[in-house]
């Protein structure tokens, strides 16, 4: 009977031999699930208000804008339950990583175009906010995610 090491780190415990996630760990896979739930629930609520937000990037045509549009919303909200749940996490938090990145950067794109946008994630509640806090929450969003995945337990290979 042999059992493999666990390395211990601040948002990480051990207890008989299986990872336990600290509260700090939990706390923020709840928020950032609850966060993406909210925002694919706000999309998914009105998906063609969210179709003129895409269009308004103008990078992708009005046939692709229209099907992002109808799906991805509720890929956000699966993506949230799968963290909040545990279920699939971790490819939630590639899949959510992946369109981080892919956002921030058609967000940054389309401000060096001179294209003044309101990217509709947060509804009415982020409106008005200037640009660089548009990035800042982006960035707090997607630092979380990676956060989480670096901190997550790999699976031991099978000896």
């Amino acid at each position: 009977m042999s059992s493999s090491p666990h390395v211990q780190s601040p948002l990480m415990g051990v207890q008989r031999g299986t990872p336990r996630r600290s509260p700090l760990w939990t706390a923020l896979a709840v928020i950032l699930g609850l966060v993406f739930i909210y925002t694919g629930v706000l999309k998914a609520w009105d998906p063609i208000a969210f179709t003129r937000d895409i269009q308004n990037f103008h990078i992708l045509p009005w046939p692709v804008g229209v099907r992002v549009a109808f799906y991805l919303p509720w890929l956000e909200i699966l993506c949230g339950l799968a963290l909040l749940t545990g279920y699939l996490r971790g490819g939630a938090l590639a899949i959510l990583s992946s369109l981080m990145v892919i956002f921030i950067g058609a967000t940054i794109a389309a401000k060096v175009r001179g294209i003044d946008l309101d990217c509709g994630c947060f509804g009415n509640a982020t409106k008005n906010l200037p640009f660089t806090w548009h990035l800042v929450i982006d960035f707090a969003l997607l630092a979380g995610l990676l956060a989480l995945w670096s901190l997550s337990p790999r699976d031991q290979p099978h000896r």
